[in-house]
């Protein structure tokens, strides 16, 4: 028994065949395709929504650090644990946020290269494919060196330093020409975007979204 005050020891890898998890790519990459209103398209994924299973004794508990990759016995969605070192591991975790329902409530810090939501199931074979409690929700970091969500690689989650077009949709600010615009803010009114801004873009209302107005300035 864990003592109070004590860390808890890391399960190992493999213990334990009836409770496994499920880990579903949620989000891969968002766009912000948009008119005036602008319409928000962060809640579209474009991964499948297929789930598929893994088996790792984490119990559905992830830290800050764990690395993961592909599940070759569950493709093409699924996703499992692996150790950083192993040659199936493909990311790293940045942050970990709790599981919800609602895309747009799950807000990952810049450098995200994707999203995944890991869900507990128990069973075994068939039984763990298409279902499972939701525990958290692992933003994570490719290993290698591409990176579509750092700012501005026109990828992941839009944050400040990113560019968009005139309709909100995000692009690479490399691509960026005179008429396209670099985020300077993600406010809640546009009373509250910085005073460089030249284009405070109102979305449309989107349940869970941290913000209302992408607060637009000149790339």
């Amino acid at each position: 028994m864990t003592q109070p005050g004590s860390t808890p020891p890391r399960p190992r890898r493999g213990a334990g065949c009836l409770q496994s998890l499920v880990v579903l790519a949620v989000i891969l990459g968002l766009g912000y395709g948009a008119s005036k209103i602008f319409g928000d398209d962060s809640s579209k994924s474009s991964s499948s929504s297929s789930s598929s299973s893994a088996s790792d004794g984490k119990g559905g508990s992830w830290e800050i650090g764990d690395c993961g990759g592909p599940d070759p016995e569950n493709k093409p969605d699924g996703y499992r644990a692996f150790d950083c070192d192993e040659t199936g591991a493909t990311f790293k975790a940045l942050k970990i946020e709790d599981a919800s329902f609602l895309p747009n409530a799950i807000q990952c810090p810049a450098g995200t290269d994707l999203i995944i939501q890991v869900s507990r199931v128990f069973g075994s074979g068939d039984d763990k494919k298409g279902g499972g409690i939701p525990t958290n929700t692992v933003c994570g970091r490719n290993l290698t060196g591409d990176h579509p969500g750092d700012a501005g690689a026109g990828g992941g989650q839009l944050v400040d330093g990113d560019c968009i077009s005139a309709t909100a949709k995000e692009i690479a600010c490399a691509s960026a020409g005179a008429d396209d615009f670099k985020v300077l803010g993600l406010v809640k009114e546009k009373t509250e975007c910085p005073t460089a801004t030249t284009e405070p873009m109102q979305l449309m209302m989107a349940i869970g979204r941290p913000y209302d107005v992408i607060c637009g300035g000149k790339v």
